[in-house]
């Protein structure tokens, strides 16, 4: 019985495999449209999308452009082709701006700019382009069903942007260029005021401006300019300005420690 069954069903999936191969070389784009409607709605996006890409010149301004426009855009997104996805979705809600289809695949050609943003330690241009796409559609659909879908997209790739700055100004500390990393501890507190790295950051400036102070001369070379006590002062403000701001922070022991010493530093000059 079940070789039975096992030979039944492979003599239907050669037929179907023959089938589809005879229409998608077959010159009936009636035939290509309408098997490859059935394969869409049964999820085989891939063949489904074979079927369609021939058919987009043929079916130019007739009646079924706008489904096959849609259904063929849909499939390059479901299979993952996202840089072809979004160009195709794009140009849909261009071409159609009063399809009912407008606010899903405007929707749906941000996210591919979303699904193309890579890990935070690479160049992050796609990203920023991302966030765009999705502000654009957010502006133009305030009311949307995707809206908070949308949303979390955005919050998402900021976030990214927010990881790549931070793992960039704590590298200089991890080199010893305190110098920069405190400049760069510096502008992401300005850029990502909301940041929940905004704690790790305070921190790590303060380390940076700590060591930086403490392995300073007393005078810049040659001269009678104090180079030392400045940034000794700049390390203390930083120290407390983090304690008044995370008093319950991991970092706190380590902090009063660290002002403990930049303290015990002014004293001797």
């Amino acid at each position: 019985m079940k070789r039975f069954l096992y030979l039944v069903l492979t003599i239907t999936v050669l037929n179907s495999c023959s089938e589809y191969q005879k229409t998608l070389k077959s010159e009936d784009i009636a035939a290509k449209y309408k098997m490859g409607e059935e394969l869409y709605n049964e999820g085989k996006y891939a063949k489904a999308n074979r079927l369609f890409e021939p058919l987009i010149a043929s079916y130019r301004g007739k009646p079924q452009a706008e489904k096959l426009m849609y259904l063929y855009s849909k499939s390059l997104y479901e299979i993952g082709d996202y840089y072809t996805a979004g160009y195709q979705l794009e140009r849909f809600a261009t071409s159609y701006p009063k399809s009912e289809k407008l606010e899903e695949t405007s929707f749906l050609a941000a996210k591919s700019y979303y699904m193309r943003s890579p890990i935070y330690s690479k160049d992050q241009t796609e990203t920023k382009e991302a966030i765009d796409k999705l502000q654009g559609f957010i502006n133009q659909f305030p009311k949307s069903e995707y809206l908070s879908a949308a949303n979390e997209l955005v919050n998402e790739l900021d976030f990214k942007l927010e990881k790549k700055a931070f793992e960039i100004a704590k590298q200089y500390n991890t080199i010893s260029d305190f110098e920069a990393s405190i400049k760069s501890f510096d502008n992401f507190v300005i850029d990502f005021p909301g940041s929940s790295l905004r704690e790790e950051a305070l921190f790590y400036r303060l380390d940076s401006a700590y060591k930086l102070a403490v392995n300073s001369f007393d005078y810049k070379r040659g001269t009678l300019i104090p180079l030392k006590k400045p940034r000794l002062e700049q390390a203390k403000e930083y120290c407390e300005s983090f304690k008044q701001s995370y008093a319950s922070s991991e970092h706190i022991e380590e902090v009063n420690e660290i002002g403990g010493v930049i303290d015990e530093e002014i004293k001797k000059l």
